[in-house]
């Protein structure tokens, strides 16, 4: 019998279960999609590419979607099973909600020990793949990866800038800045145009841009000897229309497959994290004894400079910089002063070194713990979505949804903030990756002590009884019967 019930409650849960996980994964990858979508669209890329582009991103939301998907699976099965009286005729029975829990407490488990072998063996390798598929999308067609105002090195053996790109495919730019990047014995030369556009050449490996209205500089100093180069000095042309093909084979030719990025800490299994957070807390400490070491034995210069060099005379009269030349004293205090702000400079030199090794380390720390603490969420959740579905008693796409998803913007945005205070070094990280699970268990085992105990937790007549002493307080007394009296 029990069996039998066993089967019926994980047959109700798997049922919301895979309609939810599909919609959650349509829509976290909709948003992957809209941030990537200018590295990939107008590529020329065949639909099986893309999609491959799109499972290889997929890959990595799953760690994000499955504990959702559990909340809001379990609030809707339990709901279900309250709306239609199934949880009462069980409890008539003699089975109790723990005992109801069981079967998908079981699953919720066995969910998040797969979840935790899948972000450890499978996840890392789909990751590599993404970031390498999407750096070279993005190096298939440089032209169409030009930033505004900023120098981009794209295309081989030349620097560019363009102050302004626009036109339906980004064809048309304003305030061209073109540099050749000349070896020792070539002329270096810059273009400067005050407009351009690109134009499809007839050689895809070729790029073709006609620029208007510029000028050529070119110096003919390269490689030549002092003779010559007086002769031959710096030269600069004037042009209406210049015509220039850019080589970009090398690039067009790369596989969109080719594996050239390896060193992400984002590419390595818990224990491969590990080693690394080991190595990069060994390089941290030696890091911060160097720079430890440096700055006090400049802040001990300072301070024997002006130990040895203080005055115990008391100053009999004021004296006026502007009137001082040539003063001993002077001298000595200006040399000081220089001293604390070479001083003030190396702290906020080493500071900024500092923050940068602090967020890297923070972030390994993060990622690894994830790993763990993203399997634990999932049966987190499960706790509060089985209680929340048996006290609401309420099934379907409406009010479960709009719990599970405050649920989870409150569980996002913990997680979000501590990682964001680990980063800036003000929190552990071990601590920021374990913190929403901290705060997130104790409310699901109170959750579930208020589900097991029958606890109305949703009535407002309920919560209106304690608020009232509150409320009488507030209200204005009725004297309209002392009259009569």
């Amino acid at each position: 019998m029990l069996k039998i019930l066993d089967r019926y409650i994980i047959k109700t849960f798997f049922g919301p279960f895979f309609f939810i996980f599909s919609v959650l994964f349509f829509i976290f990858i909709v948003n992957i999609v809209w941030v990537q979508l200018g590295q990939f669209m107008g590529k020329g890329l065949s639909t099986w590419e893309i999609l491959k582009l799109l499972f290889y991103l997929g890959v990595s939301v799953i760690s994000m979607v499955l504990p959702l998907t559990i909340l809001l699976a379990s609030i809707m099965s339990f709901g279900e099973f309250g709306e239609r009286y199934e949880l009462a005729a069980m409890k008539a029975a003699g089975i109790s909600l723990t005992r109801v829990m069981m079967p998908l407490l079981g699953v919720s488990t066995a969910l998040a020990i797969m979840l935790f072998f899948f972000s450890n063996n499978i996840i890392p390798d789909f990751q590599r793949k993404a970031k390498n598929m999407l750096f070279n999308i993005a190096q298939t067609k440089p032209a169409l990866n030009f930033t505004p105002g900023q120098f981009i090195d794209q295309l081989p053996g030349y620097m560019v800038k363009f102050d302004k790109i626009y036109g339906e495919n980004g064809e048309n730019i304003e305030g061209v800045f073109v540099h050749r990047k000349a070896s020792t014995y070539e002329n270096q030369q810059s273009i400067v145009a005050e407009k351009g556009k690109f134009v499809p050449a007839a050689n895809k490996n070729y790029l073709k841009l006609v620029l208007y209205n510029g000028y050529i500089f070119e110096d003919n100093f390269s490689g030549k000897p002092d003779n010559v180069r007086l002769k031959q000095p710096d030269q600069a042309i004037k042009f209406d229309t210049l015509t220039s093909h850019f080589d970009i084979s090398e690039i067009i030719n790369k596989a969109i497959d080719e594996e050239q990025i390896t060193d992400d800490y984002r590419f390595q299994t818990f224990n491969q994290l590990q080693k690394t957070i080991n190595k990069n807390k060994k390089d941290n400490e030696k890091f911060f004894a160097t720079s430890s070491g440096d700055v006090l034995n400049q802040t001990n210069a300072v301070i024997t400079y002006m130990e040895q060099n203080k005055s115990k005379a008391i100053p009999k009269a004021q004296v006026k910089l502007d009137t001082v030349k040539s003063d001993k004293k002077l001298e000595m205090i200006y040399n000081a002063h220089n001293r604390l702000d070479n001083l003030k400079s190396t702290l906020e030199t080493k500071n900024n070194e500092i923050n940068p090794n602090i967020k890297y380390f923070s972030k390994v720390v993060i990622y690894q713990q994830r790993i763990l603490t993203y399997s634990f969420t999932c049966i987190i959740f499960f706790l509060i979505g089985a209680s929340l579905g048996s006290i609401i008693r309420k099934g379907g796409m409406g009010l479960p949804v709009i719990i599970a998803i405050v649920i989870f913007i409150i569980f996002y945005v913990i997680n979000v903030g501590v990682e964001n205070i680990a980063w800036a070094g003000k929190m552990n990280p071990y601590l920021a990756a374990w913190l929403p699970n901290i705060i997130l268990f104790p409310f699901g085992v109170w959750m579930t002590y208020k589900a097991l105990t029958d606890s109305q937790l949703f009535d407002a007549e309920k919560y209106k009884v304690l608020f009232k002493p509150i409320m009488k307080l507030f209200s204005k007394k009725n004297d309209e019967h002392k009259r009569y009296q």
